[in-house]
């Protein structure tokens, strides 16, 4: 066990797509964290500390943290901000647990859509001489790296037209008769291949293994493994047709969870499929299926609801994009899946998942966690 006190995973509450509009963004976050308080069975007494994935840009306002503070409890409790990406506030809540200093982290991240323009206010976190004057958003950088897939892998646009017509199916089991609106076209990114934003929320508990003992908790999820890179900010900078970030992510926690072959260890896994060229990327360096067999794996259904290892069962970012808590979405998905929580799309007999976050453009930041249904690692 690679933590000084093993993290556990003790409630989650996901609303990936929140359509009605009688409640103000405060209000949705406070429902969210009492959901996730009361899928933990506990109290906001109970809890430590707090970490919050906020976005200022997306929320349009300056300092957002303190507009939830109240919504999620922090008033008179330690309470921290991660704005970098939403799974960065799970991995910071985690490692709280792990030091032993907190017995319990809530942590709670949102995605809203009322900025006027959310490309704009992409555009405006790129480099001002460069990136910014192309224009770039996150779209623009996704369809950048599906272009140079293209031009290097023969056929891989079949292979990505198959990869969103199983996503969407996995949508339909998770969320029936629901699905995103479909996003613009962004050559050589054709119309659906993409999902437009919609308003989402999130939170995850996170206890310590005596406090789960102590509460006579059974439903965890264990946090067995974590790792995190980030690649270049400068696209010039990097190789659009590798995630080399993501592959050191993967290793980390790889190598913390004891996992030496992720398609005999895993039962199920999350991706954030910005786009289905993001999802054949992270087959490749979450050690799942080389490149060369994308077309062999993607056609024979491995990664499909009754393949070898599910991929996505919860539709992913395809069927909802809650643009800022994609990430930690995942993460929650797959805590949910151990837990034996996951509701119409429950993979049966699910031991250990691997969910993945990339955000920024052409996912420049990349995590990866193992989450297991037994505490210590079987050798």
């Amino acid at each position: 066990m690679p933590y000084k006190v093993q993290p556990g995973v003790i409630g989650c509450a996901i609303r990936p797509a929140i359509a009605a509009r009688d409640r103000s963004l405060e209000e949705i976050i406070y429902d969210t964290t009492q959901q996730a308080l009361a899928d933990a069975g506990l109290t906001i007494d109970d809890i430590d500390g707090i970490i919050v994935g906020s976005n200022d840009q997306l929320d349009g306002r300056a300092i957002s943290v303190m507009m939830a503070s109240g919504a999620v409890g922090g008033v008179d409790r330690d309470i921290l901000s991660t704005p970098s990406g939403s799974e960065h506030a799970f991995i910071l809540g985690a490692l709280r647990v792990a030091t032993g200093q907190f017995q319990t982290q809530l942590v709670v991240a949102w995605s809203p859509t009322e900025a006027s323009s959310i490309q704009e206010v992409e555009r405006l976190g790129a480099d001002p001489y460069f990136h910014r004057a192309l224009p770039l958003d996150e779209l623009s950088a996704h369809a950048l790296q599906a272009s140079v897939l293209e031009q290097k892998i023969p056929g891989v646009r079949d292979m990505a037209d198959t990869v969103l017509a199983k996503n969407r199916r996995h949508g339909e089991i998770a969320y029936p008769g629901e699905h995103g609106q479909p996003g613009p076209a962004r050559w050589p990114l054709a119309a659906g291949t993409t999902t437009r934003p919609v308003t989402g929320c999130v939170a995850m508990v996170l206890a310590t293994s005596d406090f789960i003992a102590k509460r006579g908790l059974t439903d965890v999820a264990w946090v067995r493994g974590m790792g995190w890179a980030t690649e270049p900010s400068f696209l010039g900078d990097r190789d659009l047709s590798a995630a080399p970030a993501l592959a050191a992510a993967a290793l980390q926690a790889y190598q913390e969870a004891g996992i030496t072959d992720p398609m005999a260890q895993l039962d199920v896994v999350e991706v954030t499929d910005a786009t289905p060229y993001a999802e054949l990327l992270a087959y490749e360096a979450l050690g799942l299926c080389a490149r060369n067999d994308w077309a062999a794996r993607v056609g024979d259904g491995t990664f499909a609801h009754d393949g070898k290892l599910p991929v996505n069962l919860s539709g992913g970012v395809q069927t909802f994009n809650p643009v800022f808590c994609t990430g930690l979405i995942r993460f929650a998905e797959i805590a949910n899946q151990v837990r034996g929580r996951a509701g119409a799309h429950q993979h049966p007999n699910t031991n250990n998942g691997l969910a993945q976050a990339g955000s920024g453009f052409a996912m420049q930041y990349q995590a990866a966690i193992v989450l297991g249904r037994e505490k210590e690692v079987r050798t």
